[in-house]
């Protein structure tokens, strides 16, 4: 799906709102482009229940063998039944599918259970990089694909 379909604009502008509400401003600043999700350099998915968007999140391409995992989200609502993990498989297997070696992410520590959630699916510290690599709470992941 293409980032800059209604039902990923759904979940980003519900992501956006969460975060502005966890960090203040915008939520995040980080420039992103539509086009960088678009394969084979990128893509996004949208989880859904009972037609209704619930989570998402996308990849782009980092460098000539790393993919950023970007705007991961899923609903307060339905939380908890792995939903979220289920999303990050289908990034996983989109980036690993067109020959991305390893899964990259930045977030911040203001989300305990998205620290959690990556934690349990493998992903280990690295050292910041991109937009917020400066910033005071920022964490860095990488996962192995």
């Amino acid at each position: 799906m293409g980032y800059d379909e209604p039902a990923a604009q759904i979940v980003m502008r519900a992501a956006l709102a969460e975060l502005a509400g966890r960090y203040g401003g915008t939520g995040d600043d980080t420039p992103m482009d539509p086009a960088e999700f678009v394969p084979p350099q990128g893509d996004f998915v949208v989880a859904f229940l009972d037609g209704e968007p619930v989570g998402g999140a996308g990849w782009r391409a980092h460098g000539d063998e790393d993919a950023e995992l970007k705007r991961m989200f899923t609903a307060a609502t339905v939380r908890g039944r792995g939903i979220g993990r289920r999303v990050l498989a289908a990034v996983e297997d989109s980036a690993r599918a067109r020959g991305r070696r390893r899964l990259i992410l930045e977030v911040g520590d203001l989300q305990p259970e998205a620290i959690a959630m990556y934690n349990a699916c493998g992903y280990d510290r690295i050292e910041n990089f991109g937009f917020y690599r400066d910033a005071p709470g920022c964490l860095s992941f990488a996962r192995v694909l």
